[in-house]
């Protein structure tokens, strides 16, 4: 079966910048699942996946735009250490989850003082050009559970 809107996709990945340093890898460990067509996966994933087969390995390059965006450097916000999770002492370059009011959001630790830190909102990879390592491990028709809730459920999806 190929990958098309409305299949649920297992695959392992291994995610690498320009000079190759490994950022994420799943390879040891469970694939992981998205429903194709359902904006569950980057943009380009998706579309690189698109037609492809169970067993078909294959690399692809995203440059910013298509995976996390550029930096912006007005991304900067204040807030108090009490807000911040993740760990009880902060030092710069920590990520850590703030809530906000679109949801909770990972951010990076830029400065840390006593009361307050300065924490830059912008997706730790935004900014990269990224090259995935992909491999299709399965492929199969989505169930009507996973079409009406919009994700993948079980070994590497979503579990309710």
């Amino acid at each position: 079966m190929q990958v098309a809107n409305d299949t649920v996709v297992q695959f392992k990945y291994t995610l690498k910048d320009e000079d190759s340093q490994v950022l994420d890898t799943n390879v040891n460990n469970a694939p992981l699942a998205y429903l194709h067509g359902h904006n569950g996966m980057l943009e380009g994933i998706e579309n690189a996946l698109t037609g492809k087969e169970e067993g078909e390995s294959f690399s692809i390059t995203l440059s910013p735009e298509e995976a996390y965006g550029e930096r912006k450097e007005d991304m900067i916000q204040r807030v108090p250490v009490k807000h911040l999770q993740g760990a009880k002492k902060w030092s710069a370059g920590m990520m850590a989850t703030v809530h906000t009011e679109q949801g909770e959001r990972q951010v990076t630790v830029a400065k840390v003082g006593k009361f307050m830190a300065d924490v830059d909102m912008n997706h730790p990879l935004a900014g990269l050009t990224l090259i995935f390592d992909l491999e299709v491990v399965s492929v199969r028709a989505a169930t009507e559970e996973e079409l009406e809730h919009g994700h993948a459920h079980g070994e590497g999806g979503h579990h309710h």
